[in-house]
């Protein structure tokens, strides 16, 4: 059990770093935030396609992350 949660681990560890690797930054800056990054973050949309799919991924990759981590802390 320890081993399968050690590669889980693993694999989960990298499918969030790729997917962060992969979303597109936010180029605006500090500028950016003053100026209308509020109207950016809350009054639109997020992109449909692939963008929400890589940010679904992360969101999955770090779920899965967190909990490995527990459990194996838990089992040590």
């Amino acid at each position: 059990m320890k081993i399968f949660l050690m590669i889980l681990l693993a694999i989960a560890s990298l499918v969030l770093i790729a997917s962060i690797l992969l979303q597109s930054g936010n180029s605006a800056g500090l500028s950016g935030s003053i100026g209308g990054g509020a109207e950016q973050l809350f009054g639109k949309k997020k992109s449909k396609g692939y963008e929400a799919i890589l940010s679904k991924v992360s969101t999955v990759g770090a779920i899965v992350f967190i909990l490995c981590s527990l459990i194996l802390v838990a089992i040590e």
